[in-house]
C-alpha cells in the first residue's frame, strides 16, 4: 500500500459527501491538550449533574490512540438535521435533532458506509465509529479538523450553515493529511446567553448541563425542581433556544435526509392533544426517535411540569 494521505483524505472526503454528509474534516489522533484542563475544571464544578457517566474514561476522552490502539486519524463528520417544516407554535416543543429517526442508527451506518470504502479503496485500515455514545469529544474534534468553531453556548458554529447538525467521527489508524482550525466568529455577541431560559450559559463558552433544559428533560431521571417552575417555555423534550437566536443559523438549510422527516401528526399536536397522549401514540409517533430515551412516562412527567 502506497501511503499518500493527501489522495486518501481527498477520497474520503468525496465519499462522505456522496453519503449525505454536510461536511467532512480530519486532525491528528493525538491528546488534546487544551480540553484537558477546561473538562477537568467543568467536571471539578459538578456542572455536569447526575450525568455521572461524564467522570468515567477521563483520559479516553482526551486521547484517541487509548480508545482506539494505533489510531492515527480523526475523520471528523457533520450531518444537517435542520427541518423545513417545524411545530405547531402553541405546543409543547421537542428539539429539531429529535424529530425523525434516531440518529444514531441513521449515522452510525453510513459511517459502516465510509469504513468499508476506506477498507475497499485504501487497504488494510482499522477503525471505529463513533455517534455520541462513547467518551470522545465531539466538538473539539470537529472544531481540531477545521468543520467550525465552539460558539458561547459551547455548540459547534460553522459561518455558512449554523449548527443545526449532527456530530461523528471514525477513528482510524491510517495518515491522512490533516486540516487546520478556523478562527471565532462569535464577536461580541452574547444572544444565546441573554436568551437561555435557565440561565445556563453561566460565562462565554461555558455551559452548566445541570441547569439545561435538555439536561431536566432528558438526563434527569428524578423529579424536576420546583426551582425551575416556568422556566422552561414549553420545551419538553430537549431546548434549541440558544441556536434558535443564534445569528449564524440564519443560514441553515433543510436537510435531505429522509428518515429524519417527523410523523405528521407531530407537527400537528397542540397543547392539549399532548396533555392527553396515550402510551399507544406515544409509541407510534416516536417509534423509531430518540424522544424513546425519556420513555412515556417521562415525557408525561415533563408535560405536567410545564402545565404547573
Amino acid at each position: 500500500m502506497i501511503e499518500n494521505p493527501s489522495k486518501y483524505a481527498a477520497e474520503i472526503k468525496q465519499e462522505a459527501k456522496r453519503l449525505g454528509f454536510m461536511s467532512c474534516g480530519i486532525s491528528k489522533a493525538e491528546f488534546l491538550e487544551e480540553e484537558a484542563p477546561r473538562l477537568e475544571k467543568w467536571l471539578q464544578k459538578n456542572r455536569h449533574g447526575e450525568m455521572s457517566y461524564m467522570e468515567n474514561h477521563f483520559d479516553k476522552r482526551l486521547d484517541p490512540t487509548k480508545l482506539v490502539p494505533g489510531s492515527k486519524s480523526v475523520i471528523s463528520l457533520l450531518l444537517n438535521y435542520f427541518p423545513s417544516e417545524t411545530q405547531d407554535e402553541s405546543a409543547y416543543k421537542i428539539s429539531k435533532y429529535a424529530y425523525g429517526t434516531d440518529y444514531h442508527f441513521v449515522i452510525k451506518d453510513k459511517l459502516k458506509q465510509l469504513l468499508a470504502f476506506i477498507q475497499d479503496e485504501i487497504g488494510d485500515v482499522h477503525g471505529r465509529a463513533f455517534v455520541d455514545s462513547a467518551p470522545v469529544l465531539d466538538k473539539a474534534w470537529a472544531a481540531k479538523s477545521g468543520l467550525g468553531w465552539i460558539g458561547k453556548h459551547s455548540n459547534l458554529l460553522t459561518k455558512q450553515v449554523g449548527s443545526f447538525y449532527f456530530i461523528a467521527e471514525l477513528i482510524v489508524d491510517l495518515d491522512l493529511a490533516y486540516d487546520s482550525p478556523v478562527t471565532d466568529h462569535c464577536g461580541a455577541c452574547t444572544a444565546c446567553i441573554d436568551a437561555c431560559p435557565t440561565q445556563a450559559i453561566v460565562e462565554p463558552y461555558v455551559v452548566d448541563g445541570s441547569k439545561c433544559i435538555s439536561y431536566f428533560t432528558i438526563e434527569l431521571k428524578n423529579e424536576l425542581p420546583t426551582s425551575m417552575n416556568g422556566k422552561f417555555d414549553d420545551w419538553m423534550f430537549g431546548c434549541d433556544v440558544c441556536q434558535d437566536v443564534c445569528p449564524w443559523n440564519r443560514f441553515s438549510k433543510a436537510h435531505r435526509e429522509p428518515l429524519f422527516n417527523p410523523n405528521p401528526e407531530l407537527l400537528s399536536m397542540s397543547k392539549k392533544d399532548w396533555e392527553e397522549i396515550t402510551e399507544e401514540v406515544f409509541q407510534e409517533i416516536f417509534r423509531k426517535s430518540a424522544v424513546k430515551r425519556t420513555k412515556f412516562s417521562g415525557l408525561q412527567r415533563n408535560i405536567d411540569f410545564l402545565k404547573k
